[in-house]
């Protein structure tokens, strides 16, 4: 199981990882997507695509572009659709 908590707060939990480039994606279903709101932020990535991000607002606080996914990932990158994926510097993100 890994989990990702924010100070107190669960963020996401699963036994349904990916591991890609050092970051777990966590499979959509698996995390609380109430602590996360869209970001205008973007990027590119040449062998993943497009890449999207989400604030979180969580205990009060509001943590700008602490998750990405990728809506629409180029073929190489297929198995993180609907997946995200967490800032380690925001989050703690543990294996159990």
């Amino acid at each position: 199981m890994i989990k990702v908590m924010f100070n107190n707060t669960l963020i996401a939990e699963t036994n349904n990882c990916i591991a890609v480039e050092g970051n777990y994606y966590f499979p959509l279903e698996d995390v609380m997507i109430k602590y996360l709101g869209k970001s205008d932020y973007h990027t590119v990535c040449p062998w993943k695509g497009d890449g999207s991000y989400y604030n979180l607002k969580a205990e009060g606080k509001v943590v700008e572009n602490a998750a990405w996914y990728y809506p629409e990932p180029k073929e190489e990158a297929k198995k993180i659709k609907n997946y995200i994926a967490f800032d380690k510097k925001v989050f703690n993100i543990s294996e159990e």
